[in-house]
């Protein structure tokens, strides 16, 4: 546990679309941290979202009709208006990306006297409109790199545009010269940064994403999860969270392929996403039995479900390492189970996996390596246990306090960086 630090009357606001309630990484990492701030430090947090994804919007409107004001764990949160169009298509997406990105320009005035002004990559131009705030609050400017754009556009259906991404890479590489401060969330994304955004180094600070090891910690298999869904004298091999188009999971169901001649070993991916309707689509056309799909589970119910996995499978598209960090990572570390990574050997996931022995490494779409990395973990049970009693271990490395500690520490140097 991180020692509490004397009270600091900070005012900060943060810049992202994603926040509470949406179960999004970028935004459950960013309620997080801004609990903490203002909960542990005494800070006086505002956080500029976007419309919430899921559940009811709660607030009063502002003089303006696009942004609504709400409060929820001591943070205000300022929500303007954005479209919510289907992000698989690239004109909707766009158009919430822009629509947000307006609507936030105008949200910022609402908020007086800043310290720091911290803007995340969600959407990749709302760095814009942080950078845009602290120079008229005269303030310093924190630019969190949770994705590199455009190399991760570039890579995603729908985002071969030409022209678009021209002009995220300029915004990209605008925003890293402009700010004062500059958060790397691995090691290979803060070489990504210098060699090919032309990042300051001295600027940046790599801080590791994390997980809640108090929340999430080693279960027993069976528990009410497991039972429910017929998990339980499974060998379960689950990948947990969004379905996104970063990750390569046709791999994992090609590796189902591989795999019907061993009934005991079911592949379960547990939430939702933009892919998962192509991935069910796959599993109907190969008539796969032994894959399921359930849907995303809330915070409270995350250590019995992680619990129901004898493995995890990890998965990143080839190209994109240092670019995107699976975040998800830190979750199977906390709950103390071993897992198979599918990345590339630059993949931050890598070091870890080598540095902590946690997991094995499988080629990255390959669905035959993944397959026999699986194996491996299912004939061998005391290599499997090994590895997940080290995942535990490893996580008390990447828990919750030291992250936002980090966080915290960093956002006080602003006495000696304001400009």
């Amino acid at each position: 546990m991180v020692p509490r630090q004397p009270v600091s009357l900070l005012r900060i606001i943060f810049f992202n679309r994603s926040y509470y309630p949406d179960v999004g990484a970028t935004g459950q990492l960013l309620t997080e941290l801004t609990e903490d701030l203002a909960r542990n430090y005494g800070c006086q947090i505002s956080v500029v979202a976007g419309p919430a994804l899921v559940g009811p919007a709660q607030g009063r409107s502002c003089r303006w009709p696009p942004l609504q004001r709400e409060y929820y764990h001591g943070v205000e949160i300022l929500r303007a208006w954005g479209t919510t169009f289907r992000p698989r298509r690239f004109v909707g997406r766009i158009t919430n990306y822009v629509t947000y990105f307006l609507s936030s320009c105008l949200a910022a005035l609402y908020v007086r006297r800043l310290d720091v002004v911290v803007s995340l990559t969600d959407p990749p131009i709302i760095g814009l409109a942080a950078f845009l705030t602290a120079r008229w609050n005269r303030a310093p400017f924190v630019l969190v790199c949770q994705d590199v754009f455009p190399e991760v556009a570039r890579l995603l259906q729908g985002f071969q545009s030409r022209t678009m991404n021209g002009l995220l890479d300029r915004i990209s590489r605008f925003l890293v010269r402009k700010a004062d401060r500059i958060v790397a969330i691995g090691e290979t994304m803060q070489e990504r940064l210098v060699q090919e955004k032309g990042a300051d180094r001295g600027k940046i600070k790599v801080i590791h994403n994390w997980a809640d090891c108090s929340a999430i910690s080693p279960g027993e298999k069976r528990n009410p999860f497991s039972l429910a869904n017929e998990l339980a004298d499974k060998f379960v091999v689950m990948h947990s969270g969004n379905l996104g188009l970063s990750q390569g999971l046709e791999a994992i169901v090609g590796a189902a392929a591989c795999l019907t001649g061993f009934p005991r070993i079911q592949i379960v991916f547990v939430g939702d996403g933009v892919t998962k309707a192509v991935l069910e689509k796959q599993v109907e056309e190969q008539g796969l039995r032994n894959v399921r799909f359930l849907p995303y589970q809330p915070k409270e119910g995350l250590r019995d479900s992680f619990a129901s996995a004898d493995v995890f499978v990890i998965s990143l598209k080839r190209g994109l390492a240092g670019y995107i960090v699976p975040s998800k990572l830190y979750g199977i570390l906390a709950a103390g189970r071993p897992y198979v990574a599918c990345v590339e050997e630059a993949c931050e996931v890598t070091a870890i996996t080598r540095t902590y022995d946690c997991g094995l490494l499988a080629e990255s779409d390959n669905p035959q390596d993944l397959a026999d990395k699986i194996l491996a973990l299912y004939r061998d049970p005391s290599r499997t246990k090994l590895l997940g009693e080290n995942a535990r271990k490893a996580a008390l490395a990447f828990d919750r306090p030291l992250g936002v500690s980090a966080y915290y520490r960093l956002f006080c140097e602003h006495k000696s960086f304001r400009s």
